[in-house]
């Protein structure tokens, strides 16, 4: 069996007046990630993840933010073809490790609901999904509520 590791990251802007969007769910809050599509940075960096493993560049070849096309896009249109080209190339997902880095609001309660989301999207199950949460402990950009980060980690196999 072949298996590949990958790793993405992505970073957004909070700004008023947008949606916070969140692993394909929507979290209240009085800030929303500023972005060409609907700014969701975990799942941005999920389809990083993916690409990176098998090295087929990154999201923003695949998405570009100078494409109409996808201006305003649920990011779970954007995970769902990120994972039909790894299904294409006879890759299916082991395992997925996440992390979310923002100091407001707290999302813990919402994990259980992103987790169902992707687990759909990736045709996996949900106890294969970790997502975790921290903070900077208001330091830098996030710490001061200016934009959040998250980085996720994917190790593929080999389908015969």
């Amino acid at each position: 069996m072949s298996y590949r590791i990958g790793l993405g990251t992505d970073f957004h802007q909070l700004v008023t007046g947008r949606k916070l969007w969140l692993g394909g769910i929507e979290i209240p809050h009085h800030k929303g990630a500023l972005g060409h599509s609907d700014a969701d940075v975990l799942l941005h960096a999920i389809c990083d993840a993916l690409l990176g493993a098998l090295s087929l560049g990154d999201i923003g070849i695949h998405f570009p933010d100078s494409d109409n096309n996808f201006k305003g896009v649920d990011s779970k249109i954007l995970l769902k073809k990120t994972f039909q080209l790894i299904r294409q190339k006879g890759f299916r997902i082991v395992n997925l490790d996440t992390v979310v880095c923002l100091e407001k609001p707290k999302i813990m309660a919402f994990v259980p609901d992103m987790r169902l989301v992707m687990a759909e999207i990736l045709e996996m199950n949900k106890d294969d999904i970790s997502i975790k949460a921290t903070t900077t402990e208001k330091l830098g950009f996030i710490g001061m509520e200016e934009g959040l980060m998250a980085q996720a980690v994917v190790l593929l196999r080999k389908v015969d």
